[in-house]
């Protein structure tokens, strides 16, 4: 039985599997796609990353973690109040308004940098208490504020996008769709096939959906070079409509990486089996997409999946403790080319061939040992036929017979008709 489907942290020991050398050395390294569909790479060096992440804001933002937005968001609103509360504290000061209380002041009741940062938080939240307010002495403060409007609505419509763009991010619809644990490989219609399952956690499916899956192999030269291949597999019904747990399965015919593996090669390879599967949400209409791997360990010979639909009077139901768990069946433990080749030796279930009584020579009481020279020389042509039947409909049956003559000589006369032996020895 497969284990449940769990989560699997980068530091975790499940993540590691082996890579080939050169020198046929083994070592230990890292998945490359890691069960809970992230890849397990890491860049170093970028040039200018730091200008890559600035010039493309908004898809930085959706990226980061909650707790990191929302520290830059409440750091901007309050560093733009900051900001402005400053502007109209320099503007008061420069009009004389914090020492002589009698003068036309620029802003109201602002006499202390307190009060200048409290009119531009009420500026900028639109909260109006109607004790602070502009005052028409100074076209510098109103131009200010103007621009704190501005700036207000463009924080405000940026923080609301990358909010809903983050709550709509297709990293969370896809932790509701879910691969089986472990792959398979079984017979199916007479091939073997390896397969694995996918289901959608949620009663809201989605409108269509593509399956994929590639081959990933390491190998690791002496120099410390990693060349890392992919290789696709064919897919047979790759287009799904994920409304109930569907089994996805590849067929391992000529052309496969798979095909001249049996049991014993796979459990000695080291390549990464990368599966996906690429839809789109009827609610939203966002595409997503869902990712894990297998490693040869994963994939389990001469196992299928439990079934887990059931039929009621109403309803399909489905079961989802069976999702993961599989059961053994028979399957041999060889590979599919040479399955394939023990099939065409395998003789074919085709109907012994019959003699027909009439047509099979059978000699006459009275002939004996000292049979005359002709009906010797008569019976060295003549063999027992071989009948074909061919079945043409219920009622009619139709015989051919096909005579070998294995004489050089040519018998125009029993080309036609065969004469039985009790003829010939009357003459």
């Amino acid at each position: 039985m497969c284990k449940q489907y769990t989560s699997v942290s980068p530091s975790d020991d499940t993540t590691a599997t082996s890579v080939r050398t050169e020198n046929s050395l083994q070592h230990k390294k890292h998945r490359y796609v890691r069960k809970e569909g992230t890849c397990n790479v890491l860049f170093r060096h970028v040039p200018e990353e730091w200008l890559l992440y600035v010039t493309d804001i908004f898809t930085t933002l959706v990226e980061i973690r909650w707790r990191v937005m929302f520290l830059i968001f409440a750091l901007s609103y309050i560093l733009s109040w900051l900001f402005f509360g400053i502007l109209f504290w320099v503007i008061a000061l420069a009009n004389g308004d914090l020492k002589d209380h009698t003068n036309d002041p620029c802003v109201y009741e602002v006499r202390s940098f307190t009060a200048a940062f409290l009119f531009s938080l009420e500026t900028q939240t639109t909260i109006g208490y109607g004790f602070r307010g502009m005052s028409e002495n100074c076209m510098v403060a109103i131009i200010v504020v103007t621009i704190q409007d501005v700036t207000s609505c463009f924080i405000d419509t940026f923080v609301i996008g990358i909010v809903v763009a983050k709550m709509a991010s297709a990293r969370k619809r896809a932790q509701t769709v879910g691969f089986s644990s472990c792959a398979v490989i079984n017979l199916r219609d007479g091939f073997l096939c390896l397969s694995w399952r996918v289901g959608d956690f949620r009663r809201h499916h989605m409108v269509e959906g593509t399956a994929r899956a590639q081959i990933v192999r390491s190998t690791m030269h002496t120099t410390g070079k990693v060349d890392v291949t992919y290789k696709d597999l064919v897919i047979q019904q790759s287009d799904i409509v994920l409304v109930t747990p569907t089994t996805i399965f590849h067929r391992i015919e000529p052309g496969s990486p798979l095909y001249k593996m049996g049991l014993e090669d796979l459990r000695k390879d080291d390549f990464e089996l990368v599966v996906s599967f690429t839809y789109t949400d009827d609610s939203t209409g966002i595409l997503h997409q869902t990712r894990t791997s297998y490693t040869p360990a994963e994939i389990l010979w001469g196992q299928l999946f439990q079934e887990m639909l059931r039929v009621s009077r109403r309803h399909y139901r489905v079961d989802y403790t069976m999702f993961h768990h599989t059961a053994r069946v028979l399957v041999p433990e060889v590979s599919a080319e040479e399955y394939e080749r023990k099939k065409q030796l395998r003789p074919s279930p085709r109907h012994s061939p019959r003699h027909s009584p009439r047509s099979s020579p059978r000699l006459s009481p009275r002939s004996s040992p000292r049979s005359s020279p002709r009906q010797n020389h008569q019976e060295q042509y003549l063999k027992p036929p071989t009948v074909t039947v061919e079945l043409v409909n219920d009622n009619t049956v139709k015989a051919e017979m096909a005579v070998t003559i294995s004489s050089s000589q040519e018998v125009d006369r029993h080309q036609d008709t065969l004469c039985p032996p009790t003829d010939l020895t009357g003459t």
